[in-house]
């Protein structure tokens, strides 16, 4: 069985993850690279382990994770369909089943929130797992006069984790924001999307959705 380790040896991932990466900075977008895909590949794979899910779909969690990305090589808009796209031929080179293929493929095809639906349960945690991941560290801007709203936020949370209680079934993302750079209301303003898509990735695994910023429960 296709394993993460093998996904993460093959030279053309490698290379369109350090070139996507490397085109959104031309952008002015938020840090894509190994730090994000290693964090949300391991996200995704513990939501699901948590949740008592199997191993091998644990497995294709931590794969799909790893891979979400990869489309931001062609564009930002629908990376996520062109990361599908990409990732295809690649697993199937690597000998990955079919059936998982669409699993994965899936995911990361979902995973946006424009767009994307909780269509499987690797997908369900890894929109989980990537949309945790607000932190300053991500923000490329070094001159906080030209930041942004979307560098302010980023740059205001000092703290983002995700919390699963297998026995409530609750996934619970817990941030902790610098109210003096960025106002609570900041976060939201950007992010209410992605919080709604959380929430219904979040009952996709028969699991509720809540989110606590500064020590406060707000959903």
């Amino acid at each position: 069985m296709v394993t993460l380790e093998d996904v993460k040896s093959h030279p053309v991932v490698d290379s369109f993850i350090r070139k996507g990466n490397e085109f959104l900075g031309v952008m002015g977008f938020t840090e894509h690279s190994y730090r994000h895909i290693n964090l949300v590949s391991t996200i995704a794979k513990n939501i699901l382990e948590r949740l008592g899910y199997s191993q091998r779909e644990s497995e294709l969690a931590a794969i799909a994770g790893y891979l979400h990305d990869v489309g931001n090589v062609v564009s930002r808009n629908d990376h996520g369909i062109s990361g599908a796209q990409i990732a295809y031929p690649i697993l199937m080179e690597l000998g990955m089943h079919p059936d998982e293929v669409a699993i994965v493929i899936s995911a990361i095809a979902n995973h946006e929130e424009q767009y994307g639906q909780p269509v499987n349960n690797v997908a369900a945690a890894l929109i989980i797992a990537d949309k945790s991941d607000v932190h300053r560290s991500r923000v490329r801007n070094q001159d906080f006069a030209t930041f942004d709203i979307h560098d302010r936020v980023n740059y205001a949370v000092e703290h983002a984790y995700i919390w699963v209680d297998e026995e409530r079934r609750a996934v619970t993302m817990d941030i902790t924001i610098d109210i003096n750079i960025c106002p609570v209301i900041e976060y939201f303003e950007i992010f209410l999307e992605r919080m709604m898509l959380c929430r219904r990735a979040a009952n996709f695994l028969k699991c509720n959705f809540e989110l606590v910023v500064n020590g406060s429960r707000l959903l």
